[in-house]
Order: structure tokens, then C-alpha cells, then sequence
């Protein structure tokens, strides 16, 4: 009974310890997953607790849990602007991208570590993915905001990535596993089907689901314990019919989240705790795992691959799968220095320790190692580089609180949204009834100096007040352009980056010479509009951030349609 007090206490102090260490993690700017990692570290055999854990089967168990849960959980913040802007550029990276990656880190550590071909591609393949874990919760925890064209490749190929590097894993571990058995076109036909069978299982599942929330009596609080055991039962069904289980998963998730359901706000919410604790979970678990001894063992050659892998491999992946969609630059350095590896190669690491491979050991080593270095050197580094590239924007104004009415009836969705004003919120000194808001919006009610202010109708927004209003909680974005705050004191705000003035796209330079002295050699036809001179420039999609420079003049794409017409874009002059 001691015994098993003991391990609870040991349980629950390191998830007390990980949780606070969070707060240490946000002033150094330390990535998160790196200070769990550390923890487990510490408390495993040679570290202060000596917890001795050596069990790959449990760690697999606890490992792909954990990835389901954080994979659904990201499929559920996957907005479908985000599939219009990159799906086909992700599709590549997850593919094309992993393939390349695993050949080039396959010689790579074939050569460093005296392997044959087979055994370094397995270890290449163990490397290959980028990990949504990492990558997710690195842009949470440091609030960053880039542009949408690089964020959702990023986070479209980091939660659809990891069925190739499986593929690739099981197809290597078998082939040295049985020396009958061999690499074949048969390997092709496994990838179809992983991808095939996972994503109709992930969209059969979502809409199953989606009609369930609308048809079952249930209480608001078990639909969050409903789609964590959906997800999970829906993962091993389609791993066991064949197909990617955390690519059903990431879609199932996708669609749920996307779905107009009053539910979807309360599983968005319980969601958020259940991945940090699985992200939690997962990286003390492996930590544990890990024996701090014998990384210095394959320390010099590890650094060598990490650095192949950082430098070599991603970088050619990047450029060679984005060839066709004419990525800029500054977009393809930022996309290749965050494939940020994380829990998902140690768990692949697993694959040769369980089949009892010749040199199980030094997979899990090597492939932890550079998982350390990934997050140390990338993961630092994320803010710093995207500020270099100017890849940032600024980020989305939004309530401070929102609370959804799930109980009233109707067709729409409202919600109860909070705003704090501040000197530079565009409502600040008006009163209520000045103030033009696009949107149907309902006053409920004022808080001054922590106090409910009542009756009164039309109150003076004053900075410190409290603001509440009543919404479709579809139109509480254009609400929060007028009540939120436009961001002054955060890294990047509107005004400093989209400039003081903005102007509609559908404006002809002709009309901009009037109050802008444009060059003129200007290679542009005057008769052309703001938005016909974007598209000349990009021929492709445009996101909120791109820029063109005409002259002394720069025009930002401020606003988006869901249909991809230009709307607003932000003028300064260079230098301001």
C-alpha cells in the first residue's frame, strides 16, 4: 500500500512540478515540451525520483493515446480557410517531403554510425516527420501569429505527416525483421490505402458524430468524454481495417470543429486541458524512458545527424515538394526551420525495440537525441526567426471572456462576449449608441471598477470598463474589431504593421496618385485595381500579410473573403 501511495504521490508531483514549470518556460522562452521532456528526465533511474521504467509496449499504449488526443484536439482548431490556402502544398511536404527526408537522413546516419542502407533509412524514417505535438503547442505557448499561407502548411503537414513515417517505420522494421521479405511497389500500395482508408473513416466518423450531438439527449458535459472516446475507438478501427488512424482522427476533428453545434464550444474547452495533459503525459513518460547516460554515448555522431537533418535534409525537402506552388522565399526558410521533431520519432523509435532488432537501442538513443537538439535549436529560435523573416502578423482582436448560451433555443448560436476597454480600443470615449458595429449586437450590461453597473442603456465606454454584449457567435470577429483592443503593447500590432490607413481593394492606382506620389517608371497600369495588381504579383491565393512595395508605398493585405477577394488593405509609407 506504501508502495502505491508512493507512486501516486510521485505522479501527481510531477505533474505539479511540469504545470508550474510552464511559468519558467514563458519567461525564458524555453520551449514547452522541452521542459517536460527534461522533468521526466530527472525523474527517471539516474535522475532524483529513480523511477525505472523500461516497458516500449506500455510506452507505445501511452504514446499513441496521447497522439490521438492531441491530433483530434488540433484537427478541432483547424479553421477550412486553412485547407483552401495550403492543403495541396501540405499534402506534398507530408509525402513527397517525408519521403526525400527519410533518404537524405538515411545515408546520412547509414554513414555516421556504420549501418547498412536499410538500417540508416529506418532511422531516417524514424526522423522523418515533423511532430504536431511540438509544432502546435510551440504556437500556442508563445502566442505567435504568421501568416496564414505558412501556418497552415505547417499545421496541415505536421497532423497529416505522421502516417508516411509510419509507413515507412513498420515497412523497414519488417524487411529487417524477416530477411525474406523486401522493399517493393507493394510499399506504394500501403501508403494508398493508409491514406484512403483513414480518410473516409475520418469523414464517415465525423459526421456520425455531428448527427449524434444534434439527436442525443445528453447532457452538454459528456460531449467532451464523448469525442475523446469516439477518437480513440476510431483510431484503432481504422488501424485495424488498414488505414492512418491519426489521419482519421486529425479529420474527424477537423469536421467537428468546423460544424455549427452549441457542443462545440464546451469540447473545444475541455479539449485544450486533455492535450496539454496528454503532451504532458507523453513527454514525461518517454523522458523516464530515456536513460541520460547513454545519450553522451552517441552524442557526437547524433549532433552530426541532428545537424544533417536540420540543415540538408528539410531545407531540400521543403524546396523540392514546394516547387510547384511558387512559395516565396521568406516562406520557404521559415517552413523548413520549424520541422520541429517532438515525441512522434521517439514513439517510432519504439517500432525496432519491440521487433527486437539488432540495434534497438541505438534508435531510441539517436532518435531522442536529435528530438533534444530539434527542440533546443528550433523550437528556441521560432520567435526570433519569424520576426527576422517578417513572417508575424498581428494577431485576431477577440473578446477578452466568451460564454456560449447553450440552452436557448434557435437556429443560431449566441454568445455572451466580455471586452475590456483599453485607451486604444476604437469604442474608448463613445458612447454606446455612436458607436457602428456591421453585426446585429445586443448591450447586456457595464462593469466599472469591479462593480456591475445597472440600468443604464446608453453608458461612456471608458477605459478600464468592462463590456458585455450578446452575438452570433459567427459575427463576434467584426464585433471585436470596435471593443477589442488594437494590440498596442503586444509584438506586433495592427497599426505598426498594416500602417494607419486603410484603404478597399477594389481602389485604381489611378485614385492613390491623388494623395501618393507613386514612381514614375512604375511598370503598372494606372487603370488596374489594388486588388488586380495583388494577384498579378502572387498568382496564387493571397493571405492577410502579403505585401507589394510600389515605390515609397506599402500595400498589406489586410482583409480576406472567404472566397479569397482582397477586401481591405493597410497603406504606410517605408520607414514608418
Amino acid at each position: 500500500m506504501d508502495l502505491v501511495n508512493l507512486i501516486i504521490f510521485a505522479v501527481g508531483a510531477m505533474l505539479v512540478v511540469s504545470i508550474l514549470a510552464s511559468i519558467v518556460s514563458a519567461r525564458s522562452g524555453a520551449p514547452l515540451l522541452l521542459v517536460f521532456l527534461v522533468i521526466g528526465m530527472l525523474a527517471g533511474e539516474q535522475g532524483i525520483l529513480g523511477i525505472e521504467f523500461n516497458n516500449p509496449d506500455m510506452a507505445l499504449l501511452i504514446g499513441s493515446i496521447a497522439l490521438v488526443i492531441i491530433l483530434f484536439d488540433g484537427g478541432l482548431r483547424t479553421h477550412p480557410e486553412r485547407f483552401r490556402v495550403a492543403l495541396a502544398p501540405a499534402a506534398m511536404l507530408a509525402s513527397v517531403g517525408v519521403i526525400i527526408t527519410c533518404g537524405i537522413t538515411g545515408l546520412a546516419a547509414a554513414y555516421l554510425f556504420g549501418l547498412s542502407w536499410i538500417e540508416g533509412l529506418l532511422l531516417g524514417a524514424i526522423l522523418s516527420s515533423t511532430d504536431a505535438a511540438a509544432v502546435f503547442s510551440i504556437f500556442q505557448s508563445q502566442g505567435l501569429r504568421i501568416k496564414d499561407r505558412v501556418a497552415s502548411t505547417l499545421e496541415i503537414e505536421s497532423g497529416s505527416n505522421d502516417p508516411m513515417a509510419v509507413i515507412l517505420t513498420i515497412t523497414l522494421v519488417t524487411v529487417l525483421a524477416s530477411p525474406e521479405s523486401s522493399i517493393n511497389a507493394m510499399v506504394g500500395v500501403h501508403v494508398l490505402q493508409q491514406a484512403i482508408v483513414g480518410a473516409a473513416l475520418g469523414y464517415v466518423s465525423g459526421r456520425i458524430f455531428i448527427i449524434a450531438c444534434k439527436k442525443l439527449p445528453l447532457s452538454f458535459a459528456f460531449f467532451p468524454l464523448l469525442a475523446v472516446g469516439a477518437s480513440i475507438m476510431v483510431y484503432a478501427l481504422t488501424a485495424r481495417l488498414g488505414g492512418s488512424g491519426f489521419l482519421a482522427v486529425y479529420l474527424m476533428g477537423y469536421l467537428i470543429g468546423n460544424a455549427r453545434l452549441p457542443q462545440v464550444m464546451h469540447i473545444l474547452r475541455v479539449h485544450d486541458g486533455l492535450a496539454w495533459l496528454s503532451q504532458i503525459v507523453m513527454f514525461l513518460m518517454l523522458g523516464i524512458l530515456m536513460t541520460p547516460s547513454s545519450i553522451f554515448e552517441v552524442g557526437v555522431p547524433a549532433l552530426i545527424l541532428a545537424a544533417v537533418l536540420i540543415l540538408v535534409a528539410r531545407p531540400v525537402a521543403v524546396l523540392l515538394s514546394l516547387l510547384p506552388f511558387r512559395f516565396p522565399i521568406r516562406d520557404q526558410v521559415f517552413i523548413s526551420w520549424v520541422g520541429l521533431r517532438g515525441a512522434v520519432p521517439i514513439v517510432l523509435a519504439l517500432f525496432p525495440w519491440m521487433a527486437g532488432l539488432e540495434n534497438q537501442q541505438l534508435y531510441f538513443e539517436v532518435a531522442f537525441f536529435v528530438v533534444l537538439v530539434s527542440l533546443v535549436v528550433q523550437g528556441w529560435s521560432i520567435l526570433p526567426v519569424a520576426r527576422w523573416l517578417k513572417l508575424e502578423v498581428p494577431p485576431e482582436p477577440e473578446p477578452d471572456y466568451r460564454m456560449p448560451l447553450d440552452m436557448v433555443p434557435g437556429n443560431e448560436v449566441l454568445e455572451v462576449a466580455a471586452y475590456k476597454i483599453e485607451d486604444d480600443t476604437p469604442a474608448c470615449d463613445h458612447h454606446w449608441e455612436e458607436i457602428s458595429i456591421s453585426v446585429p449586437v445586443e448591450f447586456v450590461g457595464l462593469i466599472r471598477d469591479n462593480t456591475w453597473v445597472r440600468r443604464v442603456s446608453n453608458p461612456l465606454l471608458s477605459a478600464g470598463d468592462t463590456v458585455l454584449v450578446m452575438a452570433n457567435q459567427n459575427d463576434l470577429r467584426k464585433i471585436s474589431d470596435v471593443l477589442a483592443s488594437n494590440g498596442q503593447g503586444k509584438r506586433v500590432t495592427k497599426a505598426s504593421f498594416f500602417g494607419d490607413f486603410v484603404l478597399n481593394a477594389d481602389v485604381k492606382l489611378q485614385d492613390l496618385t491623388v494623395f501618393y506620389a507613386l514612381p514614375s517608371d512604375l511598370n503598372e497600369d494606372l487603370q488596374q485595381s489594388i486588388d488586380d495588381v495583388m494577384r498579378k504579383r502572387f498568382r496564387r491565393r493571397v493571405v492577410v500579410g502579403d505585401n507589394v512595395t510600389l515605390g515609397n508605398l506599402v500595400l498589406t493585405v489586410r482583409e480576406v473573403a472567404d472566397n479569397g477577394d482582397i477586401i481591405k488593405v493597410g497603406v504606410k509609407t517605408l520607414g514608418s
